[in-house]
């Protein structure tokens, strides 16, 4: 050390008499961190999500769907287990992933062109890729 500070030093440190002294944790936390890119983590997190696009089925593998399909629909009163693989969109970004569900088959509803599970999941016709259930 250079003479600049011989004099100071070896001095007491200073305790103010009036004003009572800060805790380590609250003077630790003067010295964390600036916020100022709140939820950039949360972004960098989103964006490295990955998701995949709906893949197209050949026109013979989609008579087979439809073809289960009409079979199922003439057992649909008889709670008949089914296994549905399907396409699910991603809510927040392009793309989407597979999904597989299995459960008793509620109803199949025509106009909207839907599977409805027993536990109220719709699976649209358009996105199911693979179907297996009892009698199939």
């Amino acid at each position: 050390m250079g003479k600049n500070y011989d004099d100071i030093i070896n001095l007491p440190h200073h305790v103010s008499p009036r004003r009572p002294q800060m805790s380590r944790h609250d003077r630790a936390a003067q010295f964390s961190p600036f916020a100022a890119l709140t939820g950039h983590g949360a972004a960098i997190r989103e964006t490295a999500r990955l998701t995949e696009s709906q893949k197209e089925l050949d026109a013979d593998y989609a008579d087979i769907l439809d073809q289960k399909i009409r079979q199922l629909r003439q057992h649909c009163g008889e709670a008949v287990q089914v296994t549905v693989r399907y396409f699910e969109p991603d809510a927040r970004k392009s793309g989407g992933a597979y999904v597989t569900v299995s459960g008793r088959l509620k109803k199949i509803d025509e106009q909207r062109g839907l599977l409805i599970l027993g536990d109220q999941t719709e699976i649209p016709f358009s996105r199911i890729t693979e179907l297996d259930g009892d009698g199939l």
